[in-house]
Order: C-alpha cells, then structure tokens, then sequence
C-alpha cells in the first residue's frame, strides 16, 4: 500500500526502544526474507529480530554512541537506519551508517534518502566529517549510495554469507566526506 502522505522521520532514544521493538523486528524480518544482506540468515524469527534491537541496539544507544532514527508512513514504521559513531580516538570525526532498512513494500519511495539525509545532518551536527558503510556488492543498495555522493573504497570478497542461499557474498566499503 502505498500513498502520499508525509514521511515521518524521529529519533528514538534507549528509553523509546521498548516502544518500537516489535516494528523494528518487522522490518528487519521483512528486509531479510526479501534478502537484504544485513549481517542475518534464514531461518530468522521474530525473536531473533527483537533481541538484535535489544541486545545489540540498546547498549549503544544507552552508551550515548548511536543513534538509530525510525521512518513512519501512514502511521506505520516502515524504515530505519543507525550512525555509529563509536570511534577509536584516533577516529573522532568518522562515523558509520549501520542498518538502513526499508520495509519492501514501501521500496522506491525515497525513504532509504530521507533517512540517509539525516543520519549525515547528524553526523555533521556531531562533528563527524566523514561517513563509512558497506553493503553487498552488486545490492540495489549500491547505486542508491553512489547517487548520494558515496564513492567506493574498495570490494572484500567472500565477505558474508548470503542471507538466503549456500554462497558467500562480497561487500563494497563506502565513504563519503561531508
């Protein structure tokens, strides 16, 4: 289902997560049965889902290092993404999109852009000038990077395996300066 109303896009803090748990979950689950290769494989529950926002999410956003934005449409969540910017001190003006996620219904709609466009305005407001992630090489991801002025430092192949068969799958390293 898709219409015209606004994009909804707000930070949740750790106190929040709770709050969302069960949408985040939906979407990552929704992401990984479509094949997104996001660091999980089927079989992939719902309990699986909820625990990486709890279990790996959480302590981040308790720790003050992360943030993790959620995109509503029609009242529903339909998309997230995360900046990382747990650096070493040697990395203070660098951080890391983790995570961008679109439910596939609502593909092609220019959320993955909205969300990509403040986790810069984020970083910049954190004094990062530098933003990192990867995704799999040859991903619909990548293009949508590039057309956002990421460029490619590199391809690791043989990276993960694929989410969804018995193959292993290379991953392009990509940075963009603000």
């Amino acid at each position: 289902m898709t219409t015209n109303s606004p994009l909804k896009i707000s930070k949740v803090s750790a106190d929040e997560l709770a709050n969302h748990l069960t949408e985040l979950g939906a979407v990552l689950r929704a992401c990984v049965k479509d094949g997104a290769s996001i660091g999980f494989v089927q079989p992939f529950s719902k309990d699986d889902s909820e625990a990486f926002f709890s279990g790996s999410v959480l302590p981040a956003l308790r720790n003050g290092k992360r943030v993790l934005l959620v995109a509503y449409k029609d009242g529903r969540l339909v998309g997230s993404g995360q900046l990382d910017f747990d650096t070493p001190p040697n990395q203070p003006h660098r951080a890391e999109v983790r995570k961008l996620l679109v439910h596939p219904d609502f593909h092609r709609q220019g959320i993955a852009k909205a969300l990509m466009a403040e986790l810069e305005q984020l970083a910049a407001q954190l004094g990062r000038c530098l933003i990192t992630l990867d995704t799999r090489t040859g991903d619909r991801a990548e293009p949508l990077y590039a057309s956002l002025g990421y460029s490619t430092a590199g391809i690791i192949p043989g990276y993960c395996l694929d989410p969804l068969e018995d193959r292993l799958d290379s991953t392009t390293v990509m940075y963009k300066a603000l």
